[in-house]
């Protein structure tokens, strides 16, 4: 519910144009559909801009899969294409593809009109009135990009008030106004927005930011308390060069920051974060904002003490906000508040002697620069203990891996699960993949059950590590829309695999 005061700001998502711009990514057609789904059915983004017109066979095929889903559901008129002043090329190919809106690249200095169009200002107006009448014609509605206008501002601002006053009382329905090379600071933003919206006070105004100096999110912060009224995001902050603004942070600034109001489901925001990072094979580090994978996980032991008593070190990014968990990670720099809080989400109590124990043996592994997981606290606690593996249900009795060059590895596996053995073969595309398909083949031929899903898969070795330094492969796995990560140490990559694949076994086996 809108509270007084509240501004309304409209989000619209270039991930699937301006994000493709990234240097290595290219998304073939299902993964764009896939991509603006989420965007407008799960997190509700208020419209997207998914090409740039004429690019591609490919394209063509993506933009009519969107547009024709996007119809089926509602949601069309939601859904943009980027275009050019060429006459009639880009509205028929946008018209052939079943789009209804254009976002019509112009020229937003006189700097591009003059060298890059080679046009005088009269001239080029003349150009988009033409655009602007064909696509009346079509039945197409038209945004207009201001290409280049923050230089525009700065060296021509004559121009852009020409522009502005010849086009402002025609069909168009947004001017959008793009920070092209990223040159704007926030005051500059904020003194150039407000001299806009002074001369064009009815105008919606959209704000492209680009992060060549890593201020695009303070310079969207600048455009809305600019009286701007629609922010351009990317997932990820993928785009050309150093990107544009993310659409978690944006959505999270606007928030907290400004009290602003958007249509954006947070709950989702992580969800299509990872789905946009798989697709793009771009990674999300670490620490990112709202996303990545240590910014909700506090790490000093007096962190999470103080989360104990008073969420001491918790502001409004709760995670919870972003379908994400609080974490408290175990390393050297662990207390034992951080220990009590893993074995409390693991449902494990240990005596005060216990525990300081099991703290002593995660900083003695932190400092060897290992990583410790939640997933392995258990088995610390057994070793500490000098237990037997809690629960150790699925036990690896025996295993051979082969391979031979032009043949397909062969694994044959041997597995113990609760007191009974069973053994399966298989072949597969490396020694890992043969010894997952015979798991597999336990599980499902022998057992009549599932076999979780491995979602993602990575291997370190130690800085200037050798070939027979120990390798660590940490595994993310997929089981009843829970999620695992599970680690394993060893000299051999294989067995390292393996050994994580033991542990998320044991894990599961407690469902059951």
């Amino acid at each position: 519910m809108r509270n007084p005061g509240q501004v309304k700001i409209e989000i619209m998502d270039t991930t699937l144009r301006d994000g493709e711009q990234t240097s290595g990514v290219s998304f073939v057609p299902h993964e764009k559909l896939m991509i603006a789904r989420a965007l407008l059915q799960d997190l509700n983004v208020d419209r997207i801009e998914v090409a740039s017109a004429r690019v591609s066979d490919g394209e063509l095929e993506a933009v009519r899969n969107i547009c024709q889903w996007a119809k089926q559901t509602g949601r069309l008129d939601r859904v943009e294409v980027l275009g050019f002043v060429d006459g009639h090329t880009s509205l028929d190919w946008i018209n052939s593809c079943g789009c209804r809106n254009i976002n019509l690249l112009c020229k937003g200095s006189l700097n591009h009109c003059t060298n890059q169009l080679k046009k005088t200002p009269e001239e080029h107006v003349a150009d988009i009135r033409r655009s602007l009448a064909y696509a009346e014609e079509l039945g197409i509605g038209v945004n207009i990009y201001l290409e280049d206008w923050s230089n525009g501002m700065k060296h021509s601002p004559d121009y852009v008030f020409f522009m502005m006053d010849a086009l402002k009382d025609t069909n168009i329905r947004r001017f959008m106004l793009p920070d092209t090379l990223g040159i704007l600071n926030p005051l500059e933003l904020l003194s150039f927005m407000r001299k806009m919206k002074r001369r064009y006070p009815d105008v919606h105004f959209d704000f492209h930011a680009h992060n060549d100096y890593d201020l695009a999110i303070s310079n969207v912060l600048a455009a809305v308390l600019g009286g701007c009224k629609g922010i351009h995001t990317s997932v990820n902050g993928l785009g050309e060069r150093a990107g544009n603004a993310p659409l978690a942070s944006v959505q999270a600034i606007l928030t907290d920051q400004f009290n602003a109001l958007t249509n954006i489901d947070e709950s989702r925001l992580n969800e299509v974060s990872r789905m946009v990072e798989s697709y793009s094979g771009i990674p999300i580090p670490p620490n990112k904002p709202i996303t990545g994978d240590n910014v909700f996980t506090q790490v000093a032991g007096v962190h999470a003490d103080g989360d104990n008593k008073a969420n001491l070190y918790c502001n409004d990014l709760l995670p919870e906000r972003f379908g994400r968990r609080r974490e408290y990670a175990l390393g050297k720099n662990s207390g034992k508040a951080n220990i009590l809080k893993n074995l409390e989400e693991l449902g494990l109590e240990l005596s005060p002697e216990q525990t300081r124990k099991v703290t002593e043996r995660i900083i003695e592994l932190g400092d060897k620069k290992e990583l410790v997981t939640q997933e392995d606290l258990p088995f610390i606690v057994s070793d500490v203990l000098k237990h037997d593996t809690p629960e150790e249900h699925v036990k690896l009795l025996s295993y051979v891996v082969t391979t031979a060059y032009g043949l397909k590895p062969m694994a044959s596996v041997r597995l113990e699960i609760n007191g009974q053995a069973y053994e399966e073969n298989a072949s597969g595309d490396g020694q890992f993949d043969a010894f997952m398909r015979a798991a597999r083949h336990i599980y499902k031929n022998r057992l009549a059950r599932k076999f979780p899903w491995l979602t993602n898969y990575t291997v370190s070795i130690p800085p200037g590590g050798r070939t027979d330094a120990l390798v660590q492969t940490i595994i993310t796995w997929n089981w009843n829309e829970r999620t695992y990560r599970t680690r394993g140490l060893d000299a051999d990559q294989t067995e390292a695999a393996i050994k994580a694949t033991i542990k998320m076994l044991n894990l599961i086996e407690k469902e059951y």
